[in-house]
């Protein structure tokens, strides 16, 4: 049986229409256009300049996309050797000095982000894709990434996002951030994250 190729393109920005391979289904899940869409439109403003971190990144469409409409630098967070192959691929068709991939375990890689972005005193958007848990092997996925958001130093984040199943519960407070909105897709739900301290 034939492969065919799946990519999808940058919606817009300087790299629009930009053509990314998209790795297998089996190995990752792509974001729906709706849900792109939907969080581009809800910080297309702030992410000019800004620094954005993309977790469980895949084909890298979202922080690639943050890419196009302005971002200054992107770090991507992936394991899959597969998907890092297309990840790098998919950087070359735009700006691979403004790129940073992070390949191993995301659980314990954070820490090198979080290190990276205190060194350069900077704050970052945070976009949590996690693999659903109803994959094999990823019962836990949910709890460990509440813990790792927990984690991390308001100091180093502007906002967090989290792609989620729709039917799963999560916490109004995690760590030092609180919900401040949450929008459904259907079967997908986008929950944005800030800090107390941070307007």
């Amino acid at each position: 049986m034939k492969n065919k190729e799946i990519t999808k393109k940058i919606i817009s920005g300087k790299f629009k229409n930009k053509s990314l391979k998209i790795p297998s289904k089996t190995t990752t899940r792509s974001s729906k256009a709706i849900v792109l869409e939907s969080f581009f439109n809800t910080i297309q403003f702030e992410i000019i300049d800004a620094t954005f971190v993309e977790l469980f990144s895949g084909s890298g469409s979202i922080g690639l996309e943050a890419l196009s409409r302005g971002a200054k630098h992107v770090l991507f967070m992936e394991r899959d050797r597969d998907a890092i192959k297309i990840l790098k691929e998919n950087i070359q068709q735009t700006d691979p000095a403004l790129c940073e991939i992070y390949s191993g375990d995301t659980f314990i890689n954070i820490q090198s982000v979080v290190k990276t972005l205190q060194r350069k005193s900077e704050k970052a958007y945070f976009y949590i894709d996690p693999p659903f848990n109803i994959r094999e092997g990823m019962e836990d996925i949910y709890d460990k990434t509440i813990d790792l958001i927990a984690s991390l130093p308001k100091e180093c984040v502007k906002l967090i996002i989290i792609e989620h199943m729709s039917g799963l519960e999560i916490p109004d407070t995690i760590g030092p951030f609180y919900i401040i909105k949450s929008k459904k897709f259907g079967n997908t739900t986008l929950t944005y994250f800030k800090s107390k301290d941070i307007e």
